[in-house]
């Protein structure tokens, strides 16, 4: 098949859904498909080069909804060369655009809304919400509703998504979604890990990987890991904080955080976007992965924790906690404080051998539910269906 997937942006620095895009049409072209990106990215934009299939970067588009209308003409101009375009994310251009170039047409499309519709939003931006209100029956709605299917990553996120309009119908499927494991020696990937950060050998490492983002919970997660190191200072444990921020202000104010909950006593290490190998050290390096999200449609990064066998400490605002919970594979609570700092001291009360069986029950979980290949799979298969 020939595949077309529409994306705002594939800069890797806003998160996971890239990921997994760049990783699934790497598979789909070595199974024998024809993948094609496009983007609303600026043609010189470095990252649109460094893709492993070709991007056609038709943007800038007009402010931060990535009006363009070169885009919509360009999937205008030739829908019938692709068997199915995939639209990734809603609320930006490339959505849009997809359907007003294809509606009418015999070209499928498919939606993944990346957790655009949780009512977390809806809540937590109330103002942004009046303006969705006004933007959705014109538009979103109608690109949800004319889609061939909507992609939920799991039954969370689709159960969620019914939530935040009252005006909603769409096809709805729940899809297998996950990510690589590491193509890399995870032995020698600690060791490019510790290699600018010496001072993290032999310490017992909570490790944060994302985007440091408001919906994280990082400021909790920082109040908490403050509150059960200062209570144990005996063989305490270690808070690594990797991933970009695109605020600089918001990560001065993390950092300030860090030193005033921890007495500066440099029990927390802020590392920026770890990339390639040294991401992988990280995980694998990791006593535990943590992630106390108050928002999460997915989580590429807890399925690349499991997949180096490192369990997993999540809020129940991660779509797949329930999938983690079964699996035995982590440990689940509420995303507040009381919630984090449980988290932590469960992970500490934890005996050797029950950790050893969490990180072996990690790995089986991500080969059960997360791998990348099983996505793709997935992914063909709702595709093969709406030619039936």
């Amino acid at each position: 098949m020939k595949i077309l997937r529409a994306i705002h942006t594939v800069n890797p620095a806003l998160g996971g859904p890239i990921e997994s895009v760049k990783q699934s049409s790497a598979i789909l072209s070595r199974r024998g498909h024809v993948v094609e990106i496009i983007s609303l990215d600026a043609p010189g934009d470095p990252w649109v080069r460094a893709f492993p299939v070709p991007v056609h970067a038709l943007g800038p588009g007009r402010s931060s909804y990535g009006y363009a209308p070169a885009f919509s003409r360009w999937v205008r101009e030739r829908r019938s060369l692709f068997q199915a375009v995939i639209v990734h994310g809603i609320w930006q251009y490339n959505s849009f655009g997809v359907w007003r170039a294809l509606r009418g047409s015999n070209t499928p499309y498919f939606v993944f809304p990346h957790g655009m519709l949780d009512p977390w939003f809806k809540r937590t931006y109330p103002l942004k919400h009046l303006k969705k209100l006004l933007y959705w029956p014109w538009a979103e709605y109608r690109v949800l509703r004319d889609a061939a299917a909507v992609l939920f990553t799991s039954e969370e996120e689709r159960r969620l998504a019914r939530e935040s309009f009252a005006l909603y119908r769409c096809r709805e499927v729940v899809v297998n979604y996950g990510t690589a494991a590491p193509a890399v020696d995870l032995e020698k990937a600690r060791e490019d890990f510790f290699g600018p950060y010496p001072e993290l050998r032999e310490k017992h490492l909570f490790l944060f990987l994302s985007r440091l983002h408001v919906k994280k919970g990082c400021e909790l997660l920082i109040e908490a890991f403050a509150a059960i190191r200062n209570s144990s200072p005996v063989h305490a444990p270690h808070l690594v904080l990797a991933g970009p921020c695109a605020d600089e202000e918001y990560l001065r104010h993390l950092q300030r955080l860090a030193g005033a909950a921890t007495k500066d006593d440099g029990s927390i290490t802020f590392t920026g976007m770890l990339t390639g190998s040294r991401k992988w050290g990280a995980f694998s390096a990791a006593d535990a992965f943590i992630l106390p999200s108050h928002q999460e449609n997915f989580g590429i990064a807890v399925a690349e924790a499991l997949a180096c066998g490192t369990p997993v400490l999540i809020s129940n605002k991660v779509n797949i906690w329930r999938e983690i919970e079964a699996d035995c594979a982590g440990y689940v609570e509420n995303d507040d404080l009381p919630g984090t700092i449980a988290l932590l001291k469960r992970w500490l009360a934890t005996g050797p051998d029950a950790r050893m069986a969490m990180k072996d029950n990690a790995r089986k979980s991500f080969a059960e539910r997360f791998e990348i290949e099983r996505a793709t799979d997935s992914l063909l298969e709702i595709i093969r269906q709406s030619y039936q």
